[in-house]
């Protein structure tokens, strides 16, 4: 499964409130979905719930009020992280149980195997992280935008232009920390540095959509971070199924070199996957350096970087 970035071109809007309404707005709406058990629900309140953490910090909160709503959030993340990563997993299996027909006995054996997972990490989340208590956050960030809204009507020019330096300097922060982690995983596939690189292509993505929403220009930028996403996503979906299919090797009981020998050719042609991705990462990473190095360096944000950063945290 293509793993997709999805499309986020939300109309220009220079208020913090607006911004934050249209977030909120994407996180309630998944919310009745999530509560029926839909797989695409809970993918979508997460992916709000991180574009609701990516501007938390740049609303310039008072830091105790933005500290309780960042914890709460992340919670929303990881809780439903755990969840959506083995359904991702089983989309994968689905899509491979189709175009890899030879392989299909022990896809099957690995699909049981994280079936189970998932519906015990769904068990889970209805205990650690019940609809209910996203609705209440839900609530307090409604009135958190209603308070902002109130506060914009007497802003100055000066606050708003304080609020987009507090923007661009998070953007900036975010492309140097892809830029290092570019850097860092090298040439070679390693999983984990590779990891590293789309957590933080993720992150700049989101800053980046933001600036975009204030009326900042893409130049194709935000195409190309969709792009990089979507391609580390599927190559870090194919390598935790590799995992997965190792642990279920691992485990046989008797041992069984028939199946034994069945898992390890499917896992040899998901690393045969995961390597030709990396080649084509290989082939877009001057594009994505490129476009660390202009963003790191925008103008907008170089006046009050450091102040803004700070406020960002």
């Amino acid at each position: 499964m293509k793993r997709s970035a999805g499309s986020h071109i939300m109309p220009v809007s220079n208020r913090r409130s607006e911004l934050l309404k249209r977030r909120l707005d994407q996180f309630t709406r998944a919310l009745p979905g999530l509560e029926k058990g839909d797989v695409r629900a809970l993918h979508q309140a997460r992916v709000a719930s991180r574009r609701l953490r990516a501007l938390l910090p740049v609303l310039q909160l008072e830091p105790d009020t933005a500290r309780k709503i960042s914890r709460r959030l992340r919670k929303v993340t990881t809780r439903l992280g755990a969840v959506r990563e083995l359904d991702a997993l089983l989309l994968v299996i689905d899509e491979l149980q189709v175009s890899r027909r030879d392989r299909g006995a022990a896809l099957a054996r690995v699909g049981v195997r994280v079936s189970k997972a998932r519906d015990q990490a769904r068990k889970r989340l209805t205990t650690r992280l019940r609809v209910a208590e996203m609705w209440r956050l839900a609530s307090k960030l409604g009135k958190l935008a209603g308070e902002l809204g109130a506060a914009e009507q007497a802003s100055s020019k000066t606050t708003a232009r304080s609020w987009r330096w507090a923007v661009d300097a998070r953007v900036a922060s975010r492309a140097s920390s892809l830029s290092v982690a570019i850097h860092d995983a090298g040439g070679v596939y390693l999983p984990e540095r590779l990891h590293v690189v789309r957590v933080s292509l993720k992150k700049l993505r989101y800053a980046f959509e933001l600036s975009v929403e204030l009326g900042g220009k893409t130049d194709g930028a935000l195409r190309a971070l969709k792009r990089g996403q979507d391609l580390l996503g599927r190559m870090h979906d194919l390598q935790v199924l590799i995992d997965r299919g190792r642990q279920v090797q691992a485990s046989l009981a008797p041992p069984n070199v028939t199946v034994w020998r069945e898992l390890d050719a499917l896992l040899l042609s998901l690393d045969d996957d995961c390597r030709r991705l990396h080649a084509r990462y290989m082939r877009v990473r001057d594009t994505l350096t490129a476009l660390t190095d202009t963003l790191s360096a925008r103008p907008h944000a170089a006046p009050a970087r450091a102040q803004a950063a700070r406020r960002a945290g």
